[in-house]
This record gives structure tokens, sequence and C-alpha cells, in this order.
């Protein structure tokens, strides 16, 4: 199955792999029912979760319900526990929207939710995010989670995402980041996609964010709070919700 699993990830393009999974999520959570693993997101429990990764996969990290990784059942839990997200009456813009979240939070009667990518087949307004089609100081709460690592010119994303979020609003930019890396890394001369996907941890990648990240967002001018969320999971939910013991969660302010 990790093999299969694999050569369906890096062959067939994610717009074809959104409108499939609608089809296979169901089989796949009623194969691997069990108690060993449990999604947050919906409380289902599964023996295994799924491989996932490009290039060196890691094990039981998606979710055979929702589909979430480890990045996806963090936030949750951070918007659940530590934020009025699912109550207070909100505005949200979110950025290129996961599957897991799209219809539950399109659900949501406290919120004005609104998506938008160049891409997704979710988005309800196709925009680039260098260039937003938004008024200034538009939206509540902005969720942008691995997008920036794409962009690249990020410090032009990062400007409009401060101009189009409230004063007292909140941003939540997820990145892959390899905390070991005090500077992060570019290098616009590798275009072979098998050397960008080794070097950057996917072919379409154009960076690797170091510590640094943090201090960029706060050069235009976010307020960041670094949320090492982990810390405060008991070691044992952490495991059973298979998160990624120390990822940060940029809580990003105006």
């Amino acid at each position: 199955m990790k093999k299969l699993f694999k050569l369906i990830l890096n062959t067939i393009p994610r717009p074809i792999l959104i409108r499939l999974s609608i089809v296979i999520r169901p089989i796949l959570a009623f194969l691997l029912k069990g108690s060993r693993f449990t999604d947050p997101i919906d409380g289902k429990s599964f023996r295994m979760f799924l491989p996932y990764g490009y290039g060196t996969q890691r094990n039981n990290v998606l979710s055979p319900s929702t589909l979430s990784l480890e990045r996806h059942r963090l936030l949750w839990l951070y918007l659940k526990n530590e934020t009025d997200f699912f109550t207070a009456p909100k505005k949200v813009l979110h950025f290129a929207p996961e599957q897991e979240f799209y219809k539950r939070f399109k659900k949501q009667s406290n919120l004005d939710y609104t998506t938008t990518d160049l891409f997704s087949p979710l988005a309800d307004v196709k925009a680039d995010i260098c260039n937003l089609p938004f008024e200034d100081n538009s939206y509540d709460i902005i969720l942008c989670n691995h997008v920036l690592e794409h962009i690249p010119d990020d410090t032009k994303a990062m400007q409009e995402l401060y101009r189009v979020l409230k004063p007292g609003g909140m941003g939540i930019f997820q990145i892959p980041q390899d905390l070991s890396r005090e500077v992060t890394f570019s290098d616009d001369s590798i275009t072979d996609e098998k050397e960008r996907a080794k070097i950057f941890g996917q072919y379409d990648h154009v960076r690797v964010y170091g510590r640094d990240y943090f201090d960029k967002l706060r050069s235009i001018g976010f307020k960041v709070d670094e949320v090492d969320y982990t810390k405060t999971i008991a070691p044992e939910l952490v495991e059973k919700y298979c998160l990624a013991k120390g990822e940060i969660i940029p809580v990003c302010y105006k």
C-alpha cells in the first residue's frame, strides 16, 4: 500500500487528487478502522494512519477519514482550544483551502468565510497572493498555510497579507520549516525538479525556511507569537493524534 500511495501522490495532479479523495476517503476509513490513532478533527479512530511525503515518506501521518496531516490536526486543536474561531463572528480569508477544513468552516454560521487561490477548485476567488483583489483591513482572521514556500516574492505576499488583515486581526501562516537552520535558504539556479525536491523538500518549493522566518514576518509589521503548541498537549495525545512534536505555529497579529 505504501508504494502505491507514493506513486499516486507523485504522479496525479493535486486538483485531481482533491476530487478523487471524495470517493477514496470512506473506503480508506472503513478498511483502517481501529483504536490506536485518532483524528481530532472528526473524532474517528484507526489502527494506522497512512504514510505521506514527497521522496522520503513519513509513516502514520495522513488521516484516512479527513486526509489531514500533522499540521492540520495541530492547527485544529489550537483553533478549537485557544481561540474563539468556532464561536465568535469572524470574517475569514483562507488561502489554498485544505479539504479537511473547507466544508467544516463553510458550514459555520459564525464565519463570513472566503477561500482564495490561483488554482484550487475549492477557491471562491481566484487571486494572486502578491496582488490581492481585497480592500485594506478587510479580514479578522487569515489562514495561509504551506503557501509562502511556493511564492518567489514572499515579501510582497506577506505585505499583502498584512494589508488585508484588520487591525487587531489574527493570521496563521504555517510553513515547512527547518528549525535547525538559522537562515532561510533559496537558490533560483536550481531548476531540475528532482534536485529541487531533494533540496527544498518538494519540486515546487522555492526555499527552505529557517528560524529567521518569524523575524521576517515581524519586519513586515506583524506581532508574531511562536507557539510550540505540542508542549501544552499530553505526550500520549501527541502520539494518539499523530502530531509533529515541536512544530511551531506562527500566530501573527496586526
